[in-house]
Parts: C-alpha cells; sequence; structure tokens
C-alpha cells in the first residue's frame, strides 16, 4: 500500500535562506517551487536519487507551519508516503484506527492529492499519503 517514502517535509523561516543551505547540501538546486493558497504555504523540492525534500515556510500567522514554528522551531515537519490509490489507503487507515486529519483527498504541491493522519497515532511524527494526479 505505502510504495515508498515520497518526500520529507521541513518547516522554514526563510526558504531563500533555506534554498541555498540545502542546495549546499544536496549540490543540486530545488527543481520546483510553488505556492500552496490553501495551506498557506510557498514550498521548494529538492530531489537526490529516488529521495525528495520539500522546504515549507508559511506565508501566514495561521498556517500550520507558522504554527509548527512558533512551537517546535524549524524541522522535520513531516514524512510522506506515496501511495497507488490514496481513497483505498485512507479507508484502510480510517478502519484500521488511525486518526485522519482531513476527510477527502486534496491537493497539494508537486502534483499530488494527499491526506495527513494525526502524528499521535504514529509515534508524534505528522505523516502525509501521496498519490500523482494523473495528468490529463
Amino acid at each position: 500500500m505505502l510504495t515508498k517514502i515520497e518526500h520529507i517535509g521541513i518547516a522554514v523561516k526563510d526558504i531563500n535562506i533555506a534554498n541555498d543551505l540545502y542546495t549546499r547540501i544536496l549540490g543540486v538546486p530545488p527543481y520546483k517551487s510553488e505556492i500552496v493558497e490553501s495551506e498557506h504555504v510557498i514550498t521548494s523540492f529538492f530531489k537526490t536519487g529516488e529521495s525528495k525534500i520539500e522546504l515549507l515556510q508559511a506565508t501566514s500567522p495561521q498556517s500550520a507551519i507558522a504554527k509548527f514554528i512558533e512551537k517546535r522551531g524549524e524541522g522535520i515537519h513531516h514524512i510522506a508516503y506515496d501511495v497507488p490509490d490514496i481513497a483505498t489507503a485512507m479507508q484502510y487507515f480510517n478502519n484500521n484506527g488511525f486518526k485522519l486529519l482531513n476527510e477527502q483527498p486534496k491537493r497539494g504541491a508537486d502534483n499530488k492529492l494527499v491526506c495527513f493522519i494525526h502524528p499521535k497515532d504514529c509515534n508524534g511524527v505528522l505523516t502525509e499519503l501521496c498519490q500523482e494526479i494523473p495528468l490529463s
């Protein structure tokens, strides 16, 4: 059901500074940046081999990222897993006692449908399910 780690999300205060840092760490620039209005974030994605890193900066004080940084500081925000069928994955986790943070998949960054599982059900780790949206 979970086919691979899709990406690791890292909350940052300043995406430009973080982009410079991760370009130096990974040896490649971000391949994509986008604003996700519904989540009040700007994101940057890096890819190295099969692995992806998503940097997230809040664009509003109401953003979950702003609240995360205020409470915990910058750092790992979530781990995302690729799933072939998000509706089936959501049903599986819901049926097995996991609290989903959204009832329906929603559009996320990087052309994905996403759903989050409450961190209390995953040893304190916010877990994201991601399904690629087919290009039409």
